[in-house]
């Protein structure tokens, strides 16, 4: 059963930060690689790539995830930041290590798929934010990984309905169910209430900061729809594959 959330206070950052991105989060739905995946028709080496990439850039924000629990003023912020980086490398990666049983997938060749420039610069993205953002622009920046997948996989499983035969169905479930709309509920809360304390320009560069990782997240697709590759790669063959 999809679980559609909500919509944000109307007044409220959150429903500004969505609007302001809202033919991008169209354009992420409707994106070739989401588009197959919803079909049932998305190649193996995509997806593979995909779950390859996911899993490096999990680390990332998981990372910024428990910089953000270190850095929170209340408790119950703390709490739910911390618990939601152990969620990110646990729930999901068993997620991950299903479809890597399902496909044969091996530790060499996991290994052999390179960290690409989009993980790279993603993961990046969000430690730099941990370091060197004040806090409600790292919440900010942590919100779309949250709120888009939900947006995606609630999308997805309202056109195909019943994913029992759904060669990605597990996916599409992961995101669609009711224990991740309210953790993407409790994001949106928080960054919310810390928009409404913060000053215009702290909140401007909480727009700036979902905007660029909404922007990421179409990335994120596109570059497991191209496999893309380092194009500097072919001056460099003896580079380690998973080198960062």
């Amino acid at each position: 059963m999809s679980h559609r959330l909500p919509e944000p206070d109307p007044d409220g950052f959150c429903a500004e930060a969505w609007r302001h991105t809202a033919e991008l989060q169209r354009a992420i739905v409707r994106h070739p690689f989401n588009r197959a995946l919803a079909e049932g028709t998305l190649q193996r080496d995509r997806f593979v790539f995909y779950l390859v990439q996911d899993s490096r850039y999990l680390v990332g924000f998981a990372q910024a995830l428990a910089g953000a629990a270190a850095r929170a003023d209340e408790p119950e912020d703390a709490e739910f930041l911390a618990r939601s980086a152990h969620g990110a490398l646990a729930e999901e990666r068993a997620l991950h290590a299903g479809y890597f049983e399902r496909f044969g997938l091996t530790e060499r060749e996991t290994a052999g798929i390179e960290t690409s420039p989009t993980c790279l610069a993603y993961t990046s993205y969000l430690r730099a934010s941990a370091q060197s953002s004040p806090y409600p622009v790292l919440v900010a920046a942590l919100l779309p990984c949250f709120w888009v997948y939900q947006h995606v996989g609630s999308t997805i499983l309202e056109e195909t309905g019943d994913t029992a035969e759904h060669p990605y169905g597990r996916w599409i479930e992961t995101y669609a169910d009711e224990e991740f709309a309210t953790a993407v509920l409790g994001a949106r809360e928080l960054t919310d209430r810390l928009a409404s304390a913060a000053d215009e320009r702290t909140r401007q560069r909480m727009l700036t900061a979902f905007v660029r990782c909404s922007e990421y997240e179409w990335l994120f697709w596109n570059s497991a729809w191209e496999r893309e590759q380092w194009p500097t790669a072919r001056w460099l063959p003896h580079r380690g594959a998973t080198a960062e």
